[in-house]
């Protein structure tokens, strides 16, 4: 779909495959990312994943699911690449990603989509706190994270249509900390099904919406969303040794290497990587997100560390991470390592929260060993 001014492509999927879904929104953002001046403006992305639990970039997968609980029932843990907290998704529940280049991302028009699509259904909605959009009574219905590059950005979120209440309940270990910031006692009493408010509202008609309301706010001629199936093919891992992996149906000739991606959202190195015989474990809810550091101490010095976060900054976790192991345990070595970490996070342009707030939070936490 194109105008004079804007690019932009539709996309739905219509599988229900996390491990696909994800991949395939990486392979949309590069879409987008690349120079290529073929390439969309904007892209905006519909899709579903059934019993699935998916955490932020920066996350625990060990400390954000009850793992044993979500795979006895058939479910799957997935990360995804942007930050924010851990979310459950099952088909009552519609996902929605926007891509854009830097200069058309806007996060007051992305919203005004989902918020002009619930409000065709009769329910007031708006957006408020870090992440949340909130229908009457501040009850959450979505939640959304974010990503960035230097010229596209990511937002993307999820719509509790019918959503089963008890699931998320069981596989969601949500932070004793967090709950006391909301002044909450359980998660379900956080959120809302919109089928509550609006009886009869399915997924289907949701997504009509959504792709509607996107249509009208950037001036794009209606038009159905392309579709996207997942087909399993036979490839030849070496050795005369084949694996089945996710393709893309019809294969748009951008997605010919799709099955890297496939294969890195789905193994277990990017969804659980390593786990630490933690000595320290450190752990509060900041204005910027929640964050737990586990630290292994050797001679004084932080041998290895892992900084945890549902930080809407997605590659917060991973930086300071690298910047706490190998410091030694003083005030000063922590101090420089937290500065040092926060600086290169501001060197790559996209920073959500204060730096310096950042640096002055995890020094605090970080003096209480």
């Amino acid at each position: 779909m194109k105008t004079d001014d804007i690019r932009a492509e539709v996309y739905r999927s219509e599988t229900n495959d996390p491990f696909f879904n994800l991949a395939f929104e990486d392979k949309l953002f590069e879409r987008v990312d690349a120079a290529d001046p073929e390439s969309p403006d904007i892209i905006f992305y519909l899709w579903q994943n059934a019993n699935t639990v998916v955490i932020g970039k920066s996350q625990n997968a060990w400390r954000e699911a009850r793992n044993d609980a979500l795979e006895a029932d058939g479910g799957t843990l997935v990360r995804r690449t942007s930050g924010g907290g851990a979310v459950f998704h099952d088909m009552g529940n519609l996902c929605y990603t926007f891509i854009a280049r830097t200069g058309l991302y806007d996060l007051t028009r992305q919203l005004s989509v989902i918020l002009d699509a619930v409000k065709g259904f009769g329910i007031d909605a708006e957006f408020t706190g870090r992440n949340d959009i909130v229908a009457g009574g501040g009850r959450k219905f979505s939640g959304n994270a974010f990503r960035f590059s230097k010229n596209t950005g990511l937002m993307h979120g999820t719509l509790l249509i019918d959503t089963d209440g008890e699931k998320m309940a069981k596989y969601l270990n949500v932070s004793p900390a967090k709950m006391n910031a909301k002044g909450i006692t359980s998660v379900r009493s956080r959120v809302v099904n919109l089928i509550e408010l609006a009886p009869g509202l399915t997924a289907g008609k949701a997504s009509a919406a959504l792709t509607e309301a996107f249509c009208r706010q950037y001036g794009i001629p209606p038009a159905e969303p392309f579709a996207v199936n997942k087909t399993i093919i036979a490839v030849n891992a070496g050795e005369d040794q084949y694996i089945e992996l996710a393709g893309v149906t019809p294969d748009p000739g951008w997605c010919n290497d799709f099955f890297k991606y496939y294969q890195r959202f789905s193994s277990w190195e990017w969804r659980f990587g390593q786990t630490l015989p933690f000595d320290i474990s450190l752990e509060k809810k900041f204005g910027w997100g929640l964050v737990r550091i586990e630290m292994e101490i050797n001679n004084g010095t932080i041998s290895r560390a892992t900084v945890s976060t549902d930080a809407m900054d997605a590659d917060l976790g991973e930086v300071f991470s690298a910047g706490l192991s190998g410091v030694r345990l003083d005030a000063t070595g922590v101090r420089n390592a937290v500065q040092a970490s926060a600086a290169i996070l501001k060197s790559r342009n996209t920073m959500i929260s204060d730096p310096e707030i950042i640096v002055n939070d995890m020094c605090a936490l970080l003096s209480e060993i």
